[in-house]
């Protein structure tokens, strides 16, 4: 049961929606427009915010999905969560195109959502702050990953092994973001609304 969950959850994450609207209704590859990212925030700049709102709640729901999956098979929660992480993976390396997908934001704030939900909330108070202060994207979405993990340390109300998993993610959000952050440190990241970013 662990294999199939573990399966259909990267299969879920591997379906990326910001490629496919944008190929339904821009006829083009958004790997190959403005940042090259096919999440959310590049749909945003290649096709506005309507689109853009779809492909985030899309995204969002494939962690969601994997989570109920995993739970509806009762499987412990160490399997649970790690199910969470494989639907991250597909959106990140999606199997149905060419393993170039996006960088695990959205589908993270599904997974979190399911198995951190106050930690989450506190950490995407903080940064939504952030981006609104900033009009940096990637440093708000880096700072909510890695604080919901590291609250869910601190509150102690969460299972060790869905922290240790959620740190795993962390760590995988830091790969996928380690060009920002290298602009980041050197002031050459560019803001929402540039055609350039996350």
């Amino acid at each position: 049961m662990m294999f199939i969950s573990f399966v259909l959850a990267y299969l879920i994450g591997s379906v990326s929606f910001s490629y496919l609207i944008t190929k339904k209704i821009k006829k083009v590859d958004i790997r190959k427009e403005g940042s090259g990212n096919a999440g959310a925030t590049n749909t945003l700049r290649v096709l506005g915010i309507g689109p853009a709102i779809g492909v985030l709640i899309l995204d969002v729901l494939k962690g969601v999905m994997a989570i109920l999956i995993a739970q509806a098979l009762h499987l412990d929660l160490w399997a649970v969560a790690l199910s969470g992480l494989c639907a991250i993976l597909g959106h990140n390396f999606p199997v149905f195109f060419g393993f170039k997908g996006g960088k695990g934001v959205a589908t993270t704030i599904g997974v979190f959502i399911m198995l951190l939900p106050i930690p989450f909330v506190i950490a995407g108070i903080i940064g939504l702050v952030l981006i609104a202060i900033t009009r940096y994207v990637s440093l708000g979405s880096i700072i909510l990953i890695i604080l919901t993990p590291t609250l869910s340390l601190i509150i102690g109300h969460y299972s060790n092994s869905i922290t240790a998993i959620g740190f795993l993610i962390v760590i995988l959000a830091v790969w996928q973001h380690r060009m920002n952050i290298v602009r980041l440190f050197h002031g050459e990241e560019n803001k929402l609304g540039h055609k350039k970013g996350v």
